[in-house]
């Protein structure tokens, strides 16, 4: 009984230096590591991109070490030469989102060393989010007792290319050009169309299972050119904007956790690499699958290092970690708005700004992105083609929210509500926001609606080419 005052005071002692935190612990292994993970303290969730600087000091060691921690809140130090004994360990974390953490701890080493930081969110960041409805009720843009709508495209001049079918996708669509009252003209598409494509010029694209076809309009009905898919997403796909006088391409690859963004002069061909994007915890794992496979395996990749000169790892991690439920492809896009061109570097959390020429002028923290479970963050943004203006898309128990991205600033202004719940194939056009829907257990057909955003941003040039158009004769 003389004992309980004194266990409550160390369980209230633990409890507090625990919320302060930090705890570690030392075990055995073959590789002396000094591994740190940093936790939110409030959601638990992983910080990714916080400033570390750990300090370790002994009789025959001092060394400083600094990085960044990965998407999965883990920054890794290997420890050369190894250590042991005992030491002074001094750690400092910041993150702009998050109060600063620093401790000074003696430790005793045996092997590694496992840290874990539990860092307090700033008070001033605990603010009810801004969340305002779009005025006026949805309209229905387009309706049908035949056909329902699988996508669309929102055209500079306000028609709309409708992708249709009457019972199912796959067995049998129809291209419409919709002018907001009538059908102007129609086409029956002979493959398994699965959506709708806009390329970097504004020319609309219908995806196949076996081709991708162009389409256009020569006054008097749809044309299509049929282009090979392999074609379409090797060669024009990558190109992902352009300018007066530059296209701006990249060498993505869903297989790969890592690209570059380029900048190609039209007139003399030059171009030059602008940005790479990479996702630093995602290649770590990627390449380490290397490490579990069979020798038949690791043979095998061998042989095609040998064959082709790329990294057996990376062999290995194209054709077996990118059929994992833990691969997650790298998510960057790139926008241009005015003389401007926005990469949105989620795996770095920053705004990279560019001038027309590719010439990086700024960078931005961003951290809309934090929290996805909490907030419905939807890993997607889009632009209005007519105004520029950026969104980000949040959907939480149905419903839809649409965030409009200040780019001076990386924040989310507030968020719009849509009325509808569970829509799909957003799109954003002229302060208008445009989805499908079909009301839950309904025989309706799949509609066009679109709200009215309370925005009334003017037109902004995105330098897009021409897109299919109709001489209506009004």
């Amino acid at each position: 009984m003389e004992l309980k005052p004194f266990q409550h005071l160390t369980n209230v002692m633990l409890k507090r230096f625990f919320l302060w935190g930090l705890f570690f612990t030392c075990f055995s292994g073959n590789t002396q590591i000094l591994s740190v993970k940093i936790i939110d303290n409030k959601s638990g969730e992983s910080i990714p991109n916080a400033a570390l600087t750990i300090s370790l000091k002994s009789e025959k060691f001092d060394s400083v070490f600094i990085g960044n921690s990965q998407l999965n809140g883990v920054k890794n130090f290997h420890l050369k030469p190894t250590i042991s004994g005992k030491i002074s360990l001094s750690t400092l974390c910041s993150h702009p989102l998050y109060e600063t953490f620093q401790k000074n701890f003696q430790i005793s080493v045996l092997d590694t060393i496992k840290l874990t930081i539990l860092m307090n969110p700033m008070k001033m960041r605990d603010l009810k989010e801004v969340v305002v409805k779009a005025p006026g009720i949805p309209d229905t843009v387009f309706q049908s007792d035949r056909l329902s709508v699988a996508d669309f495209e929102v055209q500079n001049n306000g028609n709309i290319l409708l992708l249709a079918y009457p019972k199912q996708l796959n067995k049998g669509s129809e291209l419409l050009l919709f002018d907001g009252k009538n059908i102007l003209t129609s086409f029956q598409v002979n493959d398994r169309a699965q959506y709708l494509l806009r390329d970097y010029l504004g020319n609309s694209h219908v995806v196949c299972d076996e081709n991708t076809f162009g389409i256009y309009y020569d006054g008097k009905d749809i044309q299509i050119a049929q282009i090979p898919k392999d074609y379409y997403f090797k060669y024009l796909a990558p190109i992902v904007d352009t300018t007066v006088s530059k296209l701006y391409f990249s060498n993505f690859s869903k297989d790969y956790p890592a690209f570059n963004y380029y900048a190609i002069d039209k007139v003399d061909s030059t171009y030059k690499a602008i940005l790479h994007i990479e996702d630093d915890f995602m290649m770590e794992l990627y390449r380490s699958e290397y490490k579990w496979v069979d020798v038949r395996t690791k043979l095998w990749a061998k042989n095609k290092e040998i064959e082709t000169g790329i990294d057996k790892e990376i062999w290995v991690g194209a054709n077996y970690f990118t059929q994992s439920i833990y691969y997650k492809e790298v998510y960057a896009p790139m926008f241009q708005r005015n003389d401007s061109v926005f990469v949105f570097n989620y795996p770095k959390d920053k705004l990279e700004i560019f001038d027309k020429n590719g010439t990086k002028l700024d960078s931005i923290a961003i951290f809309h992105h934090y929290h996805a479970k909490q907030t419905g963050w939807k890993n997607q943004l889009i632009q209005d083609h007519g105004t520029g203006a950026i969104y980000t898309i949040f959907e939480r128990t149905g419903n839809t929210f649409l965030g409009l991205v200040d780019v001076k600033t990386g924040n989310i202004k507030e968020k719009v509500k849509l009325s509808f719940r569970y829509v799909d194939k957003i799109r954003v056009h002229n302060n208008f926001v445009y989805y499908v829907y079909r009301p839950f257990e309904s025989i309706q057909k799949k509609f066009l609606y679109k709200e009215r955003l309370p925005y009334s941003f003017g037109l902004n040039p995105i330098y897009q080419g021409s897109e299919i158009s109709i001489d209506t004769g009004k």
